[in-house]
């Protein structure tokens, strides 16, 4: 069993060099840390990262210290004992660090792995959905792509062969952005994918030709006002039929696998009947879903979507984060566990996603913060023996 002695956490600084909390816990098994990362395209249902602000959170966390002190940790969900003590007092970002730093002493406690107190039969590896090329709010160029992602999804047995792939093709991308982007310049945005002055369109020819199966994170709410999806490469408006034809001839024309987000995150019944038309590929919910249990189930009911985005700090509670991975397996929704825009060296996403039986893992391509998630992941079907 864990007892937690004392409970301190800190500032650090996220991938974008902008702050986000590290919460550290001293118990009879050794010290342990954990961080939370942060999101810039943040669905507005999400969780509150810090009740007040992250200062205040490191301070009610100093003051609570001692209240922990008598709870005995032995499983996952003695979690919910910590959260009934915080609860209201600190936000989605803490919690997930406190409670990421708590598994990680069960997991030392017990000589386990981390996803084993998840669930210790654990055997399937999620497909990789890598982001290449970017636009939206993750990248700052004038002109870019509306749509913020464009992700690679090859379809290998291995976690290693798919991240060798995506590297190699990413790479590749670089080649073929300078000889058709005139404005090009190699550089990345928020997510280490290229940054590009194309538009969706000219991406996805570029991307057709490589035989991979292809996603966008059209991140819709991030150009949604006033009824309209305002584009700005080139200068138009959508109304809500138009974003329907449009995203439909998309799919249709480039075989989209993978769509999340294509309209705004009120819009059940447009994600419902683009799910209509394409029950074949992934219609994804991140903004309409936030990791939320209320939202999915309504989400199931409208049958908007056929898969949704888990980021475990969009809710903090990853007893709340179980519940929602209940509720989509029982409902047939495939889940794809995300990292966040501005990321940190924290490994345990993967052992979360993989403790949850993820169908996929979106963490990126490049960047070292991402790389640190997909090696763990690597490292865990190693282990297995699941690639000789």
């Amino acid at each position: 069993m864990v007892l937690i002695k004392s409970v301190t956490a800190k500032s650090i600084l996220d991938s974008r060099k902008e702050k986000t909390i590290e919460v550290s816990i001293s118990t009879n098994v050794g010290k342990f840390s954990a961080s939370a990362p942060n999101g810039k395209s943040k669905g507005k249902y999400e969780a509150k990262s810090y009740k007040k602000s992250l200062e205040d959170d490191i301070k009610v966390l100093k003051e609570f210290s001692d209240y922990f002190s008598k709870e005995i940790i032995e499983r996952f969900d003695d979690l919910k004992r910590i959260e009934d003590i915080v609860e209201g007092h600190i936000g989605a970002n803490t919690l997930f660090a406190f409670e990421s730093a708590i598994l990680k002493s069960v997991a030392k406690e017990q000589k386990k792995e981390v996803w084993e107190l998840i669930n210790p039969n654990a055997k399937k590896f999620p497909r990789l959905v890598g982001n290449c090329i970017g636009g939206g709010k993750h990248s700052q160029a004038e002109k870019k792509p509306d749509f913020q992602e464009f992700l690679l999804i090859p379809d290998k047995k291995s976690v290693k062969e798919s991240f060798e792939i995506n590297k190699k093709t990413k790479e590749s991308l670089g080649i073929d952005l300078k000889e058709i982007d005139e404005k090009f310049e190699g550089k990345k945005n928020d997510e280490d994918a290229w940054v590009t002055s194309l538009n969706e369109k000219e991406v996805l020819d570029i991307l057709k030709k490589r035989n991979i199966p292809l996603g966008v994170d059209v991140a819709s709410s991030g150009f949604y006002a006033r009824k309209k999806y305002t584009y700005k490469n080139p200068m138009l408006k959508r109304d809500v039929e138009e974003q329907i034809r449009y995203v439909s001839n998309l799919v249709a024309n480039f075989n989209i696998f993978y769509i999340e987000d294509p309209f705004s995150e009120n819009d059940f019944e447009s994600f419902s009947e683009l799910l209509k038309k394409f029950p074949n590929s992934l219609i994804v919910g991140d903004d309409l879903t936030v990791t939320n249990y209320e939202k999915l189930e309504k989400a199931i009911k409208i049958k908007s979507v056929n898969a949704l985005i888990v980021k475990p700090n969009q809710n903090g509670s990853l007893i709340e984060v179980k519940r929602v991975c209940e509720l989509a397996k029982n409902n047939g929704i495939k889940m794809i566990f995300s990292h966040r825009s501005g990321e940190t060296n924290e490994k345990i996403l993967a052992d979360i996603a993989f403790g949850f039986g993820a169908d996929f893992f979106k963490c990126g391509i490049t960047g070292k913060e991402r790389i640190s998630k997909i090696n763990r992941l690597i490292e865990i079907e190693k282990s297995l023996k699941f690639v000789h």
